[in-house]
């Protein structure tokens, strides 16, 4: 009989809280992928993984949460941690663990609510333009003002493409930590963006993607069941982007 792992995740925290039962294995690996990837697809502050009832089998099973934990290093650099009384084989991920989640929720503090804002939109013409209120609302809180324009620039062609291509509901998701800043959109449709570098001088459209990747430092997308989110980060000393940690694949 194959084996299952069951989650339950609790929001009525301080911060979300993921709690897997059953067997970690290769068979169930994809599972807990999605359902971690879909509470960090929210752009939480940090996210508490509950494993007290999650069994390892075999050495390689805790690979899923590895990667996760890369992700999560890109977008949305949520403080992803783990939680379970003996902590010694979840160790090898790399994230810190702690024995209960009240412990993690110490460790943590009180979540920083004015680090982070979202908007939900339709796909409707003026979409765009509510989404550049929010960047210039946040980069004036921030006091990020020279993140204004890029940001706007990111801004306008991801809910664009979203408009004209995904035509679904979306959320802009807005964050700092430190001298960064992560625009974000969400939308409902799986279909991926493709990023191919420059086009021809005399081509017609398909410069958004450029534009994104010339004012970004890093960006890529996050696959979900239900859709997607399309990312990239800002950074306030203006670094020139890097373009070999671009991660968008697919079309949009």
């Amino acid at each position: 009989m194959a084996s299952e792992v069951e989650h339950l995740v609790d929001r009525g925290r301080t911060y979300p809280v993921v709690r897997l039962t059953g067997v970690l294995e290769a068979e169930t690996a994809a599972t807990v992928r999605s359902t971690v990837v879909n509470v960090l697809a929210q752009g939480p502050e940090a996210v508490i993984l509950d494993v007290e009832g999650l069994t390892v089998d075999g050495p390689g099973a805790i690979d899923v949460l590895r990667d996760v934990a890369r992700q999560n290093d890109d977008w949305p650099s949520a403080h992803l941690v783990l939680c379970c009384t003996d902590g010694a084989v979840w160790r090898g991920t790399g994230l810190p663990v702690w024995p209960t989640p009240a412990d993690a929720f110490a460790a943590l503090g009180k979540p920083d609510e004015d680090r982070h804002l979202s908007v939900t939109l339709e796909p409707v013409v003026g979409a765009a333009r509510r989404a550049r209120e929010l960047i210039t609302e946040a980069c004036g809180r921030w006091e990020m003002p020279e993140l204004a324009g890029p940001g706007c620039i990111v801004v306008t062609e991801l809910v664009n493409n979203v408009v004209a291509h995904a035509k679904t509901p979306m959320t802009v998701l807005l964050a700092r930590h430190d001298d960064t800043m992560s625009v974000a959109v969400r939308d409902r449709s799986c279909a991926q963006p493709r990023f191919t570098g420059p086009v021809a001088p005399t081509s017609y459209g398909g410069r958004g993607l450029l534009l994104i990747d010339s004012v970004s430092r890093r960006w890529g997308n996050l696959g979900l069941v239900d859709g997607k989110v399309v990312w990239a980060v800002l950074d306030s000393d203006e670094q020139s982007p890097d373009a070999s940690r671009s991660q968008l694949t697919g079309q949009a």
